[in-house]
């Protein structure tokens, strides 16, 4: 029996990267799994792939209206959520004298107030006891050129993890974090950089790393599946670096 028989998942930003990895992971372990993305030819191979366990909704966390219609399409569907994995998320690089407000704006939409909102519009939906894993970034905590805005958003959402475990603590609902390391994952080329210097930043990355490479989407998968799942049952308002060590040491 797979550790999440009979759940129902809900996983942001879900057709791509470490959302889709995780995806494929949930459904393995016998969850019924929701999964989200702005662009739907992308969900719609996503669904393919992870089977008739799987269904796809389109819709950009940034936005009020969209988040709305997704929670009335799960509560119709569905009725409850048991798991959310808040994964959904932007990263562009930009030193500080080069920030604009744009590029301020759009990563704060998406990574603090999408995932605010994605979680608070959640709760009547989730069953008290469920599990709500955010992901972070190990970029929240250290300091990075050039990662100043991207940084400031994950180090926003290991806050929420402490704050939602206190604040949900009456309704057994567990908050975790999540801080990904470098991870081989399509948001490299979603950078604002160029093709070479996209390339150039993932050769360095194993340099910096103790394990000498970059993580895998699965690995990421295997660690919210352990969050997910009654394996972490005494486990709630952690931060969890799966980094190959690289924030560690």
């Amino acid at each position: 029996m797979g550790k999440l028989n009979g759940k129902i998942a809900l996983i942001t930003g879900g057709n791509s990267g470490m959302g889709l990895a995780t995806a494929k992971t949930f459904v393995a372990e016998g969850a019924k799994v929701i999964i989200t993305g702005r662009r739907q030819k992308d969900l719609d191979e996503a669904v393919k792939l992870l089977g008739s366990n799987a269904t796809g909704l389109q819709g950009d966390v940034s936005s009020m209206a969209d988040l709305d219609r997704l929670f009335a399409v799960i509560k119709d569907k569905f009725g409850h959520l048991d798991i959310l994995f808040a994964n959904a998320g932007i990263g562009e690089l930009a030193p500080l004298g080069h920030v604009t407000e744009e590029h301020f704006d759009k990563q704060f939409n998406v990574n603090v107030k999408g995932l605010f909102f994605t979680v608070q519009k959640a709760l009547p939906l989730l069953r008290d006891g469920s599990s709500i894993i955010l992901n972070a970034s190990i970029a929240g905590y250290k300091g990075m050129e050039a990662f100043s805005v991207y940084s400031a958003t994950k180090a926003a959402v290991r806050s929420f993890a402490r704050s939602w475990t206190v604040d949900l603590k009456a309704r057994k609902i567990r908050v975790n974090a999540i801080s990904p390391g470098p991870i081989e994952t399509p948001i490299f080329g979603k950078m604002g950089l160029s093709a070479d210097q996209a390339q150039g930043f993932k050769d360095a990355m194993p340099i910096m790393v103790p394990m000498g490479r970059m993580g895998q989407g699965e690995e990421i998968a295997k660690t919210v599946l352990y969050l997910a799942s009654d394996d972490s049952s005494y486990v709630t308002g952690i931060d969890l670096s799966v980094d190959g060590g690289m924030a560690q040491v």
